[in-house]
């Protein structure tokens, strides 16, 4: 199958995820919501390195979350990076410095800009590859909650105050 009939959809709703949501018309989020990527701005490396009680934390999300979207952007460019993939090296890293967490979320800028160059581009899938696409904005929305569960200052606009 081609993507070419659903890009406009998953572009629309991984955007607005990573980039924010419009002040009308949202989807996944509510209007006037900053998104993932504008939310971590707000937030120093101490913050980002607080620990939860499961022993994880924001850091961990983002760079487990960069992690992923660095596999999605090899997949697109015709690798396999699955079959080797360690997702339990992404959680080790807890805390990160002022220089690391800038690090972390210009990488995670930057896989999330490929990846939605990638999903603006029609491709033929197999129904296995285009539920890791779709699977891909989903994980994103997870870890968005997951990271404002953490740190309720993250939290975007209540549902009718954009």
């Amino acid at each position: 199958m081609n993507t070419k009939d659903i890009a406009g959809t998953l572009v629309t709703l991984f955007s607005e995820l990573v980039e924010g949501a419009p002040s009308s018309g949202a989807y996944m989020l509510n209007a006037g919501d900053p998104g993932l990527l504008r939310s971590l701005e707000k937030l120093s490396a101490t913050a980002a390195s607080s620990l939860t009680a499961t022993g994880s934390s924001i850091a961990a999300h983002v760079d487990h979350v960069r992690y992923g979207l660095s596999l999605m952007n090899l997949w697109s460019e015709g690798h396999n990076p699955f079959t080797d993939a360690d997702w339990s090296a992404s959680w080790k890293k807890t805390t990160v410095s002022d220089d690391e967490w800038r690090t972390l979320r210009a990488d995670l800028r930057t896989e999330a800009t490929r990846w939605l160059n990638v999903l603006r581009t029609p491709r033929e899938v197999r129904e296995v590859e285009l539920n890791g696409i779709i699977g891909s904005i989903a994980h994103i929305g997870y870890h968005l909650g997951a990271v404002r569960q953490i740190n309720s200052s993250l939290r975007g606009p209540a549902e009718g105050n954009a």
